[in-house]
């Protein structure tokens, strides 16, 4: 006996977020293969920020004297979620705008990277200023 036969893939698009798929044309695939790469960047990073907190709360093991910067792990590890939430909202958000065939949206994002690669900078040159 014969399985029934599928819809063919273009006639239901089962892909989510269907926010993203149910909107405009599809585009040519290198265009959202290299989204993706992005994304998957994105990721990357999410993730190094990540061990980078939880190597200076190592280091807060293995020196007391960093025991006075015991918030920046915490500030550091949720910068690596946001970052991990912000790569997946940016490759929707260009996504879509490459369906549509709608100019690309700013990098808001940025300048909270920024501002949290000073200040974890600024923090961490303080502090080796003090124990020297």
């Amino acid at each position: 006996m014969m399985a029934p036969m599928e819809e063919p893939d273009d006639a239901v698009d089962r892909r989510r977020p269907r926010s993203v798929y149910s909107v405009g044309n599809e585009p040519d695939p290198r265009v959202s293969l290299a989204n993706e790469r992005t994304a998957l960047a994105w990721m990357r990073t999410a993730l190094a920020v990540v061990a980078g907190g939880i190597a200076l709360v190592l280091l807060e093991g293995a020196l007391p004297e960093w025991r006075s910067v015991t918030w920046l792990p915490v500030v550091i590890c949720l910068s690596g979620a946001f970052l991990a939430v912000a790569g997946i909202v940016r490759w929707a958000r260009v996504e879509r705008a490459v369906r549509m065939r709608a100019p690309l949206p700013a990098p808001s994002t940025m300048l909270f990277i920024a501002a949290v690669i000073v200040l974890v900078a600024l923090v961490v040159v303080v502090e080796l200023w003090r124990l020297t």
